[in-house]
């Protein structure tokens, strides 16, 4: 499986933070946004990685992230000079993708929690199809959402509703298969000119291949696409480390847990990174404190 991050957005909604910082690139709590995404890629095992820039700050990636051989991966890298919606990603990666599986993670959708890692494992362990995540919201409306018959299975998703079928809605995860960039290829523009997710949903819904594997309270979310979702998001992260001592998105970490890379790489970016508490606790994990 490849993964793919969608990081071109301008982050309007931030407007002024975000006139000077591409948007995935602004700081939650201790670490950069984007590192939240690509930690579930790590997590997932997934080792060619695609990441999908605005086309002015390309350079300001690869100063942060390189070629990924710091975290065991292959990062690489693709302009979007047009704003064309998220299934746009997949006609951008079609050569990336290359008739494999694929996960998509949105660059400003951040999850953790009690029993993700297990959620996740299920999601890529399905073969064939699309598999999506079910998350429970109060206000469903600003997203797409799901509606599911009495036995629990899909029956139809709807893009910002007035009126929600269900409080389930689909985040910024998404598993396919090697004909997502295909499908992906007819849909057309929505009425405000960009090529929907739920287009390509609905068409693995059509084809009776979508899954949704729904998330526990337990597990959190948060779109970091304005500004109290954004310190919400930093605040949440910063109680869960304070109760549990657990880092979230932690990319060495999770790295060196996977065998992506070795303990003496591990303490070479501790070492480097030892004046902020990040390479604290870096060194201390590495020390198995």
């Amino acid at each position: 499986m490849k993964g793919i991050i969608l990081a071109a957005g301008k982050g309007t909604r931030l407007y002024p933070i975000t006139h000077s910082v591409c948007k995935p690139l602004l700081p939650v709590y201790d670490k950069p946004m984007i590192y939240y995404p690509l930690s579930i890629f790590l997590e997932l095992g997934i080792r060619d990685i695609l990441i999908i820039v605005p086309p002015e700050e390309q350079n300001q990636f690869e100063w942060l992230l390189g070629d990924g051989s710091s975290f065991g991966v292959r990062i690489s890298y693709k302009k979007q000079f047009d704003r064309r919606g998220i299934a746009d990603a997949f006609i951008l990666g079609e050569d990336f993708i290359d008739g494999d599986r694929v996960c998509l993670a949105l660059g400003d959708n951040i999850f953790f929690g009690a029993g993700l890692e297990k959620k996740l494992k299920q999601a890529k362990e399905n073969g064939s199809g699309a598999t999506v995540f079910g998350c429970y919201m109060d206000d469903p409306r600003p997203f797409g959402v799901v509606e599911f018959d009495k036995d629990g299975r899909v029956i139809s998703i709807e893009e910002k509703p007035k009126d929600p079928k269900s409080n389930y809605i689909i985040p910024g995860l998404y598993f396919y298969d090697g004909r997502v960039s295909e499908i992906a290829k007819k849909v057309k523009p929505s009425d405000r000119g960009e090529l929907e997710i739920t287009s390509v949903n609905n068409s693995y819904l059509e084809l009776e291949e979508l899954s949704v594997v729904t998330l526990e309270k337990e597990i959190s979310w948060f779109d970091t696409g304005n500004a109290n979702s954004l310190l919400d998001a930093a605040c949440a992260i910063r109680k869960y480390r304070e109760e549990t001592g657990i880092q979230i998105g932690c990319l060495e970490e999770i790295a060196y847990k996977n065998g992506l890379i070795n303990r003496e790489e591990l303490i070479s970016v501790a070492e480097k990174l030892k004046m902020s508490d990040y390479g604290k606790y870096l060194m201390e994990y590495a020390e198995g404190k």
